[in-house]
Formats: C-alpha cells, sequence, structure tokens
C-alpha cells in the first residue's frame, strides 16, 4: 500500500517542487517619483535635518517634556494605536504559519435507527443482524496547500505589511501629539504674556484716570476726559477675564491630551525664555520618504495592495491539496478499539479550480488592480502634501521672524510714547485723546507681539513634525 502510494504522488510531489518557485505578480517596487533636490526656500540642502533629533533633545524645557512624557504614557489616542499594533502583531505570527500543514483531530459517534420497510432497514437487518446501524470512528488528518503561484506568501506579505503600517500609524499618531502638546504649551505662555500686559497697561489706565481727576479737580480739563478715561479703563479691565477663561481652557485641552483630568498646568517658564531666531535644518524632500511616518504607511499601503493583486491573481489558477488520514473506524463500540482491525488510512490530492464562479474571481482581480493605482496616487499624493506643509512652514518661520522683529520695534517706540504723552498731558501740552490712544495703540502692540512670538515658536514646532520629527 504505501508504495502505491508513493508511486500515484511522485508525479504530484514533482510537480509541486518544479512549480514552486512560480510566481504570477512581481515583487514590489517603488513607483517613480518627481522630487526636487530642495524646498522652495531652501536653495541648498543636505541629508541633515532635525527630524533626526530625538523629541527630548529638541523640546529642553523641563515643563514641556514632562507634558510630552505624561501624553505618550497615557493619551488614549495613542495607547487605541499601539493595541491596534498588538491586533496585528497577533495575525503577523499566524500568518507565518500559512505554509505549515493543517492537523485536524476528529472524533465522531453516529447511532441510526432506519425505518424496517426502508432499504437502509432491510440492508442492516440481512447484512447486520442489528435493527439499527452504528459507527464510531477516531482519527487525525492532514491537509497542506501546495503555494505554487505565490498566494500564500502574498498573503503573508500584505499580513506583514498591515503590521509595519500598525506602526507607523502609532508613530504618525505620537508626532501628532508631541506637537499639539507643544503648540498648546506655547499657546499657554502667549496667554500668560497676554495677561501679563493686561493687567500692567490696567494699571497704566489706572494712573491716567488718578492724574485726569485731579486736573479735573484744578480745573484743566472737564468731566468728558474722566469718562473718556475711564471707558479705556474698562477696556483694559474686560481684556483680564477674557483671558483667564482662555488660560483655563487651555490648560483644560492640555492635560486631556496628556490623558489627564481637566486642570491647571504648574509652569515656571515665560515666552520670553524660548528663543526662535536660530534656523532648523531640513534636509533633502526625498528623506521624507524614510522619515515621515503618514508617508510610510502610505507606500506599506501599496505593499498590501501589490501583494492582494498577487493574491487575486493566483486565485485565478489550480490550487493543489495533498491530504492524509489515519485513526480507527467501527461499526460497532465494542470492536472500536480492536487492533489492527479498526484501523483506517486515507491519503489524497485535489487539484481544483473553479469553473463558473459567476465572474467573481475576473471582478475580485480587477478590483485589486484598480485600488494596487488607487494606493499609488494615494502614495503620490502624501509625498506633495508633505512637501508642501515643509514648505509652508519655511515660510512661516523666516516671515514670523521678520514681524517679530518689526513687533518688538514697535513696542518700544510706543511705550516711549506713553511715557510721552503722560509728561505732555501733565504740563497740559496734550490732551487725554492723545493719551489714551497712546496706550490703546501699545497695548494692541504688545498683544500682537506676544501673538506672533508665540506663532514663531508653533512653526518651529511644525517644521520639525512636518519633517518626520517627534516619534524617536
Amino acid at each position: 500500500m504505501k508504495n502505491k502510494i508513493n508511486i500515484h504522488f511522485l508525479p504530484a510531489l514533482l510537480l509541486t517542487v518544479f512549480l514552486a518557485s512560480c510566481k504570477v505578480t512581481k515583487d514590489y517596487q517603488r513607483p517613480e517619483l518627481a522630487i526636487s533636490d530642495n524646498y522652495r526656500q531652501v536653495t541648498f540642502a543636505d541629508t541633515a535635518t532635525v527630524a533626526d533629533v530625538e523629541w527630548k533633545k529638541f523640546f529642553t524645557d523641563t515643563t514641556l517634556q514632562t507634558l510630552i512624557e505624561r501624553g505618550i504614557t497615557h493619551n488614549y489616542d495613542l495607547q487605541l494605536a499601539i493595541k491596534r499594533i498588538d491586533v496585528a502583531q497577533q495575525r503577523a505570527k499566524q500568518a507565518r504559519l500559512l505554509q505549515l500543514p493543517r492537523l485536524d483531530l476528529n472524533v465522531t459517534g453516529q447511532y441510526n435507527r432506519p425505518s424496517s420497510n426502508s432499504l437502509n432497514g432491510i440492508s442492516a437487518s440481512n447484512f447486520l443482524g442489528s435493527k439499527h446501524i452504528e459507527n464510531y470512528s477516531a482519527g487525525i488528518t492532514l491537509s497542506w496547500e501546495a503555494d505554487i503561484w505565490g498566494k500564500i506568501r502574498n498573503q503573508q506579505k500584505a499580513t506583514l505589511a498591515t503590521y509595519l503600517q500598525t506602526q507607523e500609524a502609532r508613530n504618525a499618531v505620537q508626532t501628532r501629539l508631541v506637537a499639539d502638546i507643544a503648540r498648546g504649551f506655547f499657546n499657554l505662555l502667549m496667554l500668560d504674556k497676554q495677561l501679563e500686559v493686561a493687567r500692567h497697561n490696567l494699571e497704566l489706565s489706572d494712573n491716567t484716570l488718578k492724574l485726569t481727576r485731579l486736573l479735573k479737580d484744578a480745573g484743566e480739563v472737564n468731566s468728558l476726559s474722566i469718562q473718556q478715561a475711564e471707558a479705556q479703563r474698562e477696556s483694559v479691565l474686560l481684556l483680564i477675564p477674557q483671558l483667564e477663561q482662555d488660560i483655563s481652557i487651555q490648560e483644560n485641552n492640555l492635560q486631556i491630551l496628556t490623558g489627564q483630568m481637566p486642570a491647571a498646568v504648574t509652569r515656571k517658564v515665560q515666552l520670553a525664555d524660548f528663543q526662535s531666531g536660530d534656523s532648523l535644518s531640513t534636509g533633502v524632500p526625498a528623506a521624507l520618504l524614510s522619515r515621515r511616518p503618514d508617508v510610510r504607511a502610505a507606500e506599506l499601503n501599496i505593499v498590501i495592495a501589490n501583494a492582494n493583486l498577487g493574491v487575486a491573481q493566483a486565485s485565478m489558477y489550480p490550487s493543489l491539496v495533498i491530504s492524509a488520514g489515519t485513526g480507527i473506524e467501527s461499526f460497532r463500540s465494542s470492536n472500536w478499539f480492536n487492533i489492527p482491525g479498526s484501523l483506517f488510512g486515507i491519503a489524497a490530492g485535489t487539484i481544483a479550480r473553479p469553473i463558473f464562479a459567476r465572474g467573481q474571481l475576473k471582478t475580485n482581480l480587477a478590483v485589486a488592480k484598480i485600488e494596487r493605482e488607487q494606493s499609488v496616487i494615494e502614495f503620490k499624493q502624501s509625498i506633495l502634501n508633505a512637501v508642501g506643509e515643509v514648505s509652508n512652514t519655511l515660510v512661516q518661520t523666516q516671515k514670523l521672524k521678520e514681524q517679530e522683529t518689526i513687533a518688538d520695534r514697535q513696542v518700544g517706540i510706543l511705550k516711549q510714547a506713553i511715557a510721552n504723552a503722560q509728561m505732555l498731558y501733565q504740563s497740559d501740552m496734550a490732551n487725554y485723546l492723545e493719551v489714551i490712544t497712546a496706550q490703546g495703540n501699545a497695548l494692541q502692540a504688545e498683544l500682537n507681539l506676544a501673538y506672533i512670538k508665540s506663532q514663531s515658536l508653533t512653526a518651529r514646532v511644525d517644521l520639525y513634525r512636518s519633517l518626520g520629527g517627534g516619534w524617536k
């Protein structure tokens, strides 16, 4: 019997070995990309980029580092991304076993009492001498599908790429999280500075109001001057609760980003403690392919689509399944373990291909081709978006530096104008409107300077993230 099995299955095994290296699809190759050698705002760029710097070295303030560390540990979006990695990892482990044979254990007991007038009943009475039929079996079955056309290998590639894609998705979530926390922190410091400016200007308004009342008592000005000074003071006073509200909301948002309940954020630094003057190295646009997690995830999507295309094409060809089984079987339970009489064995080889599947296989193949083309387009679009983001942030960092210089100079001029206006007002050489106008202009200039400075710091954060930094 053993010789017969070897003779029958030898051609099939030889055919399997011969066709095992057959492929119906090509391995993944990166699509041709038209990427410039440098960014629009950079005349020369080398391979060095700030994205290679770890976030702990990029953000050196200890308060900000604590917030980011807490966010990486407790942020729920990041935790969900990690759980998706765990799921994909389990599937990747299972995919490694797809090419191994499958082993099943079957234990069956059957009792059948057919009608005495039926064919089964008459047969049981004549041949078995009984009015019922029993059958008991226990055995193991081994089956293995030969991966002739690479279907299983492509399934493994798709599963592995999906696992890698979830890792890149997790990195993308972290880069976004780090940037959001840093932006929120700088916005909080800006609000602190604006609140400080508003309170300082409230003191100036109080002094102006006192001076105006003294001049009114001396008969130098009328009641309208006092009313205008009071109105100016109320305008400044109105800013304080608005800024305090914004500060509380920003603190709550930062705590939620770090996975904490809304609460105050302890900080010992000020906006002036951060400098945004030094330039950052950007590298070359082609480096985004290996550093930006979202771009790498988009490329892995092509790998997945290419593997799925291979599965769809392999499904169009016949599949070879080799199976074998052995065990014990008996019509009576008393003879079930009668060895070797109850032993049985079976071996089979099957070559199968659907002939008429209502166009399902062709449809699957056509859809797989379209999805691969779609993934290529999405990959190219992700690169275009990434380069665009870097170019935009480069413009922002450059122009915000210029704005900060101008705004700082404007604040200095208007502060001097306030001092001059108050001196002239006391000497009755300027009216109250000139003093109020000088104070209002200085207040807006200082608020604007704080905003521009925070935006300049935020632009650096956005440049760091758009280059792919923050996940290391």
